[in-house]
């Protein structure tokens, strides 16, 4: 098998089990998202569990990596050097943070629930494919 069908196939199976665990959780019902961000109503927990799970993992691949030459199947790990907080960063975290309080999704949410065959998710994610093609259009560019 070749090294880019063994990147295809980790990428699939890693995939599945992130849309398992969040179809598990019940991170691809918006009200529970939403739940979570209505701190002053009936406010709803679980997804501070679902993330400090997420945090957990992560920290702990992390970890992995250091003490790794290299991935399994790539030359090498593909990490972001940039450590700047700036004006683009900090709209980008806010705009993102709107569209998850207003929808009810993030983008693997989003993706997840596609499987579900209701229109929310597909909306949430024909806007967010617009809003990226829109982002690579015109802000990038302009950006460079």
């Amino acid at each position: 098998m070749t090294r880019s069908a063994l990147q295809m196939l980790a990428a699939l199976v890693c995939g599945t089990l992130f849309g398992l665990g969040l179809a598990l959780s019940g991170m691809l019902d918006p009200a529970r998202i939403q739940g979570f961000l209505d701190v002053t109503g009936r406010w709803d927990p679980s997804l501070a569990f679902v993330l400090g799970g997420a945090v957990s993992v992560m920290f702990l691949g992390h970890l992995a990596i250091r003490r790794l030459p290299r991935p399994a199947f790539a030359e090498r790990f593909d990490l972001t050097e940039n450590r700047t907080i700036d004006r683009r960063l900090v709209l980008g975290s806010a705009l993102f943070g709107i569209g998850w309080g207003l929808g009810g999704f993030c983008p693997g949410p989003a993706v997840a629930a596609l499987s579900l065959g209701i229109v929310e998710p597909l909306l949430f994610v024909a806007f967010m494919v617009g809003g990226m093609v829109a982002h690579d259009r015109f802000l990038a560019r302009r950006a460079a």
